[in-house]
């Protein structure tokens, strides 16, 4: 499973999407980049559930592609 987290401008929460088993890196990088390079692109990413998520590319702060067992520690834990 892959999961994407994204930035968005102005809101203090990321947004997180866990993409289907199957999902193929190289390709949703490519798409990242064809929606994020226009102004006026929607970024579209449709979860392991089948649900689909669009965010304005004017919005997105930041996107990453990461897997959900990534040691994300913050704060006093951290080494």
């Amino acid at each position: 499973m892959i999961v994407v987290r994204v930035g968005v401008t102005q809101a203090p929460r990321e947004i997180e999407v866990e993409l289907a088993d199957d999902a193929d890196r190289d390709q949703l990088s490519k798409s990242i980049d064809e929606a994020l390079g226009r102004p006026e692109g929607v970024l579209w990413l449709t979860d392991r559930r089948g649900r689909k998520v669009g965010l304005p590319s004017a919005k997105v702060a930041y996107v990453e592609i990461g897997a959900p067992g990534e040691d994300r520690r913050v704060g006093f834990g951290t080494p």
